[in-house]
């Protein structure tokens, strides 16, 4: 049953005269007049030239022939030309009835399902995962949740980095630190060496040291930037060097996202499409798009006119310019690979495998001139089709409470597990004070959920602030405040036995439950939309909370008439069920108790 089809229909019957391409309906802000608005009166008046009110009531009228059509809903015109609709309670009733045996529970899917390729999570092999690298994860799995409930085919990489310069400065620094000797004797065999003196640790230690040193030693760098072609094209020792060291990285990126709730159908890397980087390159050199410029190999992606216009310092400053936008680098002075030339060949590589109708990014905000050199390589080429989408949804950056990236006290980078940790330890405080103590994976749950809702509830473009005292709140717009909310409704339905009985809306707070439903299942649209899950956040919150109404003004359990009873306890397992789809789509668990 859909409600808001329903009355579009009435009033396209009820407009069939009119032209009815403006006529849309829309959620009302005034909750207390009606339910829904439409403004097509006024949006359709001067053509006509009539007065918005008369055309509404007009309108208004020809719904009234038809009593049958009119009787789930009121509908009334209103200065200066609205139309406001109240669904009744009728209406109301029937749609909880539907919605409780729907798995989808009443969230419309596409009309056109895709195939929808989703690329993120980003993790540098040989580096490891820090606050830098939590909000591609988060977005891009609820992104990934958001259009297979939408109906979408979905697939998801997590596309390490893994075939760059840190690569090549990793294993220069490892053997200048006497890591890898016996890779270089004379006549080794280099595939029945094994790397178990280097670890996790020791990584951590000799990536950060020889990305400083890159800066300040003209020498190394070129030495690193050797290497990392060696690596590239094969070459022993350093290629057998390169996998082991990618093979003990990705195990521990895996461990940290699944701590985030974050899986991913594939695991590829930029090497996954070295095979097709020559023959990227080619299409290029055939099609004369390339050519050469101070020993590399760039593409011309400026348009006609274009200018790339630098951020205003403040609202009173003239708008400026950059230069146009800067060619795409397909291969370095000495025959490398860069990001672009891997982006592009990864895009060939997804179509020859997948054919997705959109492929969607999800990185820093400050990869959006890169993507664009991609994308725009990609169709002048014709390596991507002319229907495929290449979408790139950047995110601002997680700040802590003074406004700047959030860092440790002595201003270094916060490890991942770092993070994760400080969550635990302070959902594990919040819980002892409710007596429950000692459940690590239930404050894994309420902590990690807490962060994601916090990210989820921003605009993904926007930075956002990083307060774990604010996320871990177990009241106001918190990821704990909705499960909190779902363990309520687990322990009212622990203590009663009871069969589904038709749920009967005659009250207030039972309408307002149902209308945040409603405006539940059309934010699943808004978000899919939008590439951002804040709507959907806020309307999860906004059902909450309406049913926290509920809950203190009515005493479910003990309630003396049995209908009434099974029609409230039937609408907890509503609620409950949409919560926890709202949560599954974020990729917050739910949890039983707090």
């Amino acid at each position: 049953m859909n409600i808001k089809q329903e009355i579009l229909d009435i009033l396209i019957s009820a407009s069939e005269d009119l032209n009815t391409e403006k006529l849309s309906v829309v959620f009302s802000n005034r909750p207390e007049l009606c339910d829904y608005q439409s403004n097509f009166a006024m949006l359709i008046s001067k053509e006509l030239g009539e007065k918005p009110i008369e055309i509404a009531e007009k309108i208004i009228k020809n719904i009234q022939k038809n009593q049958k059509k009119a009787q789930k809903f009121q509908f009334s015109a209103v200065l200066p030309g609205f139309i406001n609709i109240k669904i009744c309670d009728n209406a109301l009733s029937e749609f909880c009835n539907d919605l409780i045996h729907d798995e989808n529970l009443g969230i419309e899917k596409v009309a056109k399902p895709r195939k929808v390729f989703f690329d993120y999570g980003g993790a540098n092999v040989a580096k490891e995962l820090h606050v830098g690298h939590l909000r591609s994860p988060i977005v891009g799995e609820a992104l990934k949740r958001l259009h297979y409930i939408m109906g979408d085919v979905v697939y998801s990489d997590m596309h390490l980095g893994d075939f760059g310069l840190q690569m090549g400065l990793t294993v220069l620094q490892l053997k200048i630190d006497g890591y890898l000797d016996k890779f270089f004797e004379k006549n080794a065999d280099v595939s029945k060496i094994s790397l178990d003196n280097v670890t996790l640790d020791t990584l951590n230690d000799e990536y950060p040291k020889a990305s400083k040193r890159k800066d300040i030693d003209e020498d190394f760098k070129k030495q690193a930037d050797e290497y990392t072609l060696f690596i590239q094209q094969k070459i022993e020792p350093y290629y057998t060097i390169y996998k082991k060291i990618r093979d003990l990285s990705v195990e521990e990126i895996i461990k940290n996202y699944n701590l985030l709730n974050c899986g991913f159908d594939f695991c590829y890397g930029e090497s996954d499409a070295s095979p097709f980087i020559d023959k990227t390159v080619q299409i290029f050199l055939d099609k004369k798009l390339a050519h050469e410029s101070d020993g590399a190999l760039v593409v011309d992606v400026a348009r006609e006119g274009e200018h790339i216009p630098i951020p205003k310092k403040s609202e009173d400053e003239p708008q400026r310019y950059k230069n146009p936008m800067p060619p795409a680098i397909l291969k370095k002075y000495n025959g490398g690979d860069l990001y672009a030339t891997t982006d592009i060949a990864t895009i060939m590589m997804r179509n020859k495998d997948f054919s997705p109708d959109e492929i969607i990014y999800v990185t820093d905000n400050r990869q959006s001139l890169h993507f664009e050199q991609v994308f725009r390589c990609s169709k002048l080429a014709g390596i991507s089709p002319e229907k495929q989408k290449l979408t790139h949804v950047p995110f601002g950056t997680m700040n802590g409470k003074d406004g700047r990236p959030f860092k440790t006290r002595s201003g270094g980078v916060v490890r991942l597990k770092e993070v994760v940790g400080m969550l635990i330890q302070s959902a594990e405080k919040k819980l002892s004070d409710n007596g429950i103590v000692g459940d690590k994976e239930l404050a894994r749950r309420i902590g990690v959920g807490a962060m994601k809702f916090g990210d989820l509830s921003n605009s993904v473009a926007k930075d956002y602030c990083f307060d774990i005292d604010k996320f871990l709140a177990f009241d106001g717009k918190t990821g704990p405040y909705i499960q909190y909310t779902i363990a309520r409704i687990n322990s009212i339905l622990s203590k009663v036995d009871f069969k589904y009985g038709d749920v009967i809306i005659e009250e207030n707070e039972e309408r307002d439950i149902v209308i945040n439903i409603l405006k539940l299942n059309s934010a699943y649209q808004i978000s899919y939309d939008n590439y951002s899950l804040n709507s959907l956040c806020l309307a999860t919150f906004d059902l909450a909370s309406a049913f926290s109404t509920l809950y203190n003004n009515h005493k479910i359990i003990t309630e003396k008439n049995i209908k009434k009873r099974d029609s409230l306890l039937g609408l907890c397992v509503i609620v409950k069920k949409c919560l926890e789809k709202a949560l599954w789509t974020l990729g917050i668990d739910s949890v039983d108790k707090m």
